[in-house]
């Protein structure tokens, strides 16, 4: 048992620090020295400070200090005593509350050093206790402000998350999907979300959420109506509602239309791009009153990213419009009507992420029709994914159908498209395939300028790869003085279909071109018979499949007899000087029409064909191709073809009465049906029918 001296200082044990009381005093702790076989515990006068009791209302009894330590606090108090007791501890600490002489209640600390004998049993209890209120105070105050620090980061990380995610938004729809996704602006604890986009003095609404949240009469609404969008719109400064009193005073028009979601606070940002606003969002909160001074700096941040994020969206889609415009500008707007044919034509924009205006090409289609029941089909691809692109695409297509519709051959049709490229102020090359078809016959003549070869969908289902000798792309042949285009024959009968894509549809990232071409031909073979339909399957396997280029799609399918065509044809070639070639023309006419049941106009026939074969070798430089062919249909007519390498049109002459020529002209349109000149190639063809009676 300790003696308390004269000074009411505690005397101490021989093992604690010499001289303590200084120290104690000085750091505001008082020490207690507690006789466990005794159950007698005293204390300095800084303890008494401590628990608040004068020197007279303390009898060395802890049951003495009942009504300074409430029950609550003595039973913690006293569990963490016993148990340093039991398990052996030489020491203790427990923060506990002292009720003071006023009433208040204040923090204290304990630490006491249990000292045992030589068989470990406790038998006294020296130790401190001290005012811990400053303590806890600032150790509450540092909690607070890790916790508001964090919350700080937690709500910056939201807004440089949507930060990242909107600096991929390509689209208004790409901003508005990232501000309602469940990982981003919903950490920010708001229930709803609304946001609108100043068009023409007008909000449009955007966005809304939830679903049911929507106010009716609020799609669109003016700037200067009693709505917080419109007044930040108006004023250029956030509006922060920090309780629903202040919204139903502040908004009456609006609040009984949200009640439902129960708001307790919202934060209504202007959008604003170079000092000029371009819409207005709006969050709304049901957990929450008010907003600290770094929240609103926050959710202004956010605001201006989100700003950013939609100019650029709206350029985006603004320059897309326009891409898009000349791209359909430079493709043919519609496809004309094929007797004979069935013709399907798709297009599919590539889609290259984070480049504006790369979401078309230079890839186009075309359908042309030409003289003789024949039709010119196109397929091709400039290099490049940009309106350059399209914009030589939509040139080269034009030149291409003049040069076909003027009818030149086919290689001839290829040669001077490449030439016109090469001369064009470009860098680019192109590759293309041009298919001259007559529908009556079947036959098509094909060139190839590096292109993909064609396919053909037979009657049975199956599919095949033609084959097709090629030249170099376009512009890169007249570049190096390779203009001969080399012509392919392909046979389409009735029900087959003819094939022609650009390499969108073929290549695959990793895959060879050839196992591109298979996997195409099985798709085709397995595909729907009507050409539209499938067409519309290839390009969604195009759009499952994605890829960065686009694609251009041509079917044509040859029909069965329905109207006029042809089921007989015989051609002969008639040089200039050549008067056995002449003999043995008129005989081929004789044989023809005689064995096509055409007798009866048999002399007719022979007259109109002899004047015009006699006509182009007289009247032009070069020798002049007859062509004989019949014609089935509604009526059944037989068709004479005689063609010259000369462009001057043939005019009818007035001949005197000992004239001996001028009369040709009017010889053939008064034996004919109808008669008529086409252009073809460098060349014409001057032509005429005459209806002849069925064969049995």
């Amino acid at each position: 048992m300790a003696d308390r001296g004269a000074s009411g200082a505690l005397s101490l044990p021989d093992d604690w620090p010499a001289h303590p009381d200084p120290i104690l005093a000085l750091n505001r702790m008082g020490s207690f020295d507690w006789d466990l076989d005794t159950g007698l515990m005293q204390m300095d006068a800084q303890a008494h400070d401590v628990f608040d009791v004068r020197p007279d209302e303390y009898d060395d009894r802890p049951e003495s200090l009942a009504e300074r330590v409430p029950p609550g606090e003595a039973r913690r108090l006293d569990t963490a005593v016993s148990q340093a007791l039991k398990d052996g501890s030489e020491n203790y600490g427990a923060y506990f509350r002292v009720r003071r002489r006023d009433g208040s209640l204040r923090w204290t600390h304990t630490q006491g050093y249990i000292r045992r004998d030589e068989t470990g049993r406790p038998r006294r209890i020296i130790g401190i206790v001290r005012d811990a209120t400053r303590e806890l105070g600032e150790i509450d105050a540092r909690r607070d402000q890790a916790d508001r620090d964090e919350a700080r980061r937690e709500q910056a990380s939201v807004v440089e998350l949507a930060t990242a995610a909107l600096a991929h938004a390509r689209t208004v729809q790409d901003v508005i999907d990232v501000l309602k996704d469940t990982h981003g602006l919903i950490h920010l604890g708001a229930t709803s979300l609304v946001m609108g986009l100043v068009e023409a003095g007008r909000i449009r609404l955007v966005a809304e959420g939830p679903e049911d949240a929507f106010v009716p009469g609020t799609r669109v609404t003016r700037i200067d109506e009693p709505y917080p969008m419109s007044e930040v719109v108006r004023t250029l400064a956030p509006c922060f509602i920090e309780s629903p009193e202040e919204f139903a005073e502040r908004y009456p028009i609006l609040w009984p239309h949200i009640t439902d979601l129960n708001i307790t606070s919202a934060a209504y940002l202007p959008l604003i791009v170079q000092a000029r606003p371009i819409g207005a969002m709006g969050l709304l909160y049901s957990d929450r009153r008010g907003f600290t001074t770094e929240e609103r700096d926050i959710l202004v941040a956010l605001g201006s990213s989100i700003a950013q994020s939609l100019q650029r969206a709206m350029f985006y889609e603004q320059e897309m419009d326009l891409a898009q415009g000349l791209q359909q500008a430079m493709l043919p707007r519609t496809i004309p009507s094929v007797p004979g044919a069935d013709v399907a034509v798709r297009y599919r924009a590539a889609t290259i992420g984070g480049s504006v205006g790369r979401d078309i090409g230079g890839d186009w289609y075309d359908l042309i029709p030409l003289p003789g029941g024949r039709v010119g089909a196109v397929i091709g691809d400039v290099q490049g994914h940009d309106t350059h692109a399209a914009a030589v695409m939509g040139q080269l297509r034009i030149v291409l159908r003049a040069y076909a519709a003027e009818g030149h051959p086919p290689a001839t049709v290829m040669a001077r498209a490449s030439v016109f490229l090469h001369e064009l102020d470009t860098d680019r090359s192109a590759t293309c395939l041009y298919a001259e078809a007559d529908l009556n016959t079947g036959v098509l003549q094909v060139v190839r300028a590096g292109h993909i070869d064609p396919l053909v969908r037979l009657t049975d289902g199956s599919c095949r790869r033609v084959a097709v000798p090629g030249g170099l792309p376009l512009g890169l042949s007249a570049e190096f003085g390779r203009l001969d285009y080399p012509v392919g024959t392909v046979e389409l009968d009735p029900g087959d279909t003819l094939v022609l894509c650009t390499d969108g549809l073929v290549e695959q990232p990793g895959a060879d071109l050839d196992d591109g071409m298979r996997t195409l031909t099985a798709l085709v073979a397995t595909g729907p018979e009507d050409v539209r339909d499938l067409a519309d399957r290839l390009i969604d396997v195009a759009d499952e499949r994605g890829g960065d280029d686009d694609v251009a799609l041509l079917l044509l399918r040859r029909r069965g007899p329905e109207g006029p065509h042809a089921g007989r044809r015989l051609q002969r070639q008639v040089a200039p000087g050549d008067p056995a070639a002449l003999s043995e023309a008129r005989h081929m006419i004789r044989t023809a029409v005689a064995a096509w049941g055409a007798g009866d106009r048999a002399d007719e026939i022979e007259l109109v064909a002899d004047e015009l074969v006699t006509n182009a070798l007289m009247h032009t430089e070069g020798s002049a191709t007859l062509t004989l062919r019949v014609l089935t249909g509604s009526d059944r007519r037989l068709r004479v073809e005689v063609e010259d390498s000369s462009s001057a049109l043939p005019r009818r002459r007035e001949a005197g009465d000992s004239g001996v020529s001028g009369r040709g002209l009017l010889l053939v349109e008064l034996l004919t049906d109808v008669w008529g000149v086409e252009a073809r190639g460098g060349g014409k063809a001057v032509w005429c029918e005459f209806v002849v009676p069925d064969q049995d």
